[in-house]
């Protein structure tokens, strides 16, 4: 049974939330009034993505879309600290794209030297009360939260890393080129989509160098708006440095290789415009395959193709006999050698934690109905849980936050005065500076 190819999955991810800090007193026999002994929280899990070199798929995200590390515990008696949550890491093939679904942002390339990559990073652990212990307030009753859970879903592309792009219709012959000249083995048959997934091979050169070429899945008409394998097609070869036209020179199946470049041409065109404008920049070679099928018409051929693209160098070869191949494998290497920088690496366009972070903790402040300034969000709410207002440890922590989170800043540019009334939940205090 033919297993499909996975090159794309979308999934939720969740880091671990981290544990609350304890409020706990030290209960000693002799000792009426023990002092604050709760313990701190524990750091949540984080998600990471890591390269697993015996990945070439992401079928493991097909059927589990939702993927959490685990929380961090809550802090313990006799100044006990929380254990951490467990770090959840989830593995990938070399090649996969990580991006934001909600922007469709690259968060990470999981490629070449980057190995591995914290994605979401889990909540810090929360202090305890022995903390908030002071001269003045010696049993506070008190202790601040863990900090929260980020979860977003992400999509994952998988962009195979090769340097040499084999383009062409079913049966032109791209799993016999590869075969013959690289380490790879695909199953050679005569079916109109014979490749279901990229299948990558090593080409060893008489000089030592080497490239790696990718027999990429079959093209029809129309790939470009996702018809059968399009997207895949297309997704895998913007990466590649070097793109190679395949087409049947022989016309042994009956088709037209002009024809055939120029519809090729129409897709890439179409896929550039939507996703990736350097498509179109990249070199590209045609090789007119099964020469040796129709010798008498060898030079009618290679002088139409020249014709119709005389931008592209045109090689008349045979995957079988070898016929042309040497001349082919020279004019790459050459292009190669000059496109050395060209690899295609996704920079980060987004920080996750900064970007779901700010949002998580976003405030509003606005003028009421009746005059009065309400203040509100996640940030207040958060805030309001952990803060003993009625003592004066509590009151001096709480206006230390509207100074630093530059809510009082807000409140004066609003036309706030002394005196004015400042709501926030249930909470109603007057505004003096």
């Amino acid at each position: 049974m033919a297993t499909h190819f996975a090159d794309r999955a979308r999934i939720f991810i969740k880091s671990g939330k981290g544990g609350d800090g304890h409020i706990s007193f030290r209960r000693e026999k002799y000792v009426p009034n023990g002092g604050p002994d709760g313990g701190d929280g524990g750091r949540g899990g984080d998600i990471i993505f890591a390269i697993d070199p015996g990945m070439n798929n992401l079928s493991d995200y097909r059927h589990r879309r939702k993927f959490a590390a685990t929380p961090g515990e809550e802090g313990k008696k006799k100044k006990c600290h929380g254990k951490d949550g467990e770090d959840l890491i989830l593995k990938v093939p070399e090649g996969t794209v990580v991006k934001d679904a909600q922007t469709g942002k690259v968060i990470a390339d999981l490629s070449g030297e980057n190995r591995k990559q914290v994605i979401l990073k889990g909540g810090r652990g929360g202090l305890g009360n022995m903390h908030f212990a002071t001269s003045r307030m010696q049993a506070p009753k008190y202790a601040q939260p863990g900090g929260e859970a980020i979860e977003i879903e992400v999509i994952l592309e998988l962009k195979v890393l090769c340097d040499v792009g084999l383009l062409g219709f079913p049966n032109v012959g791209k799993s016999t080129l590869l075969s013959r000249l690289s380490n790879a083995k695909p199953e050679i048959a005569n079916y109109h989509f014979t490749t279901l997934h990229p299948i990558l091979g090593v080409v060893d050169l008489p000089d030592g160098n080497g490239f790696v070429m990718a027999d990429i899945p079959g093209l029809i008409e129309g790939a470009a708006e996702g018809v059968g394998l399009g997207h895949e097609f297309l997704r895998h070869i913007e990466r590649s440095k070097v793109l190679v036209h395949l087409v049947d020179g022989a016309s042994v199946e009956g088709r037209d290789p002009v024809e055939d470049i120029r519809t090729i041409d129409a897709e890439l065109q179409r896929y550039s415009e939507s996703y990736s404008e350097k498509l179109l920049q990249k070199p590209q070679i045609i090789a007119a395959n099964k020469m040796d099928a129709n010798p008498a018409g060898k030079e009618e051929i290679l002088s139409r193709l020249q014709e119709a693209f005389p931008e592209r160098k045109v090689f008349a070869i045979s995957a079988v006999s070898g016929e042309g191949l040497d001349a082919l494998l020279a004019e790459i290497s050459s292009v190669l050698a000059s496109h050395k920088e060209d690899s295609q690496i996704y920079e980060p366009e987004i920080d996750v934690r900064e970007y779901y972070g700010l949002q998580q903790d976003s405030y509003t402040v606005e003028r009421g109905e009746e005059g009065e300034y309400i203040v509100e969000g996640p940030k207040i709410e958060k805030m309001l849980g952990y803060t003993n207002i009625d003592s004066e440890k509590g009151f001096l922590f709480f206006q230390k936050f509207l100074r630093e989170q530059g809510i009082l800043k807000k409140l004066e540019a609003l036309g706030i005065e002394e005196g004015d009334t400042v709501r926030m939940y249930g909470l109603e205090f007057d505004y003096y500076k």
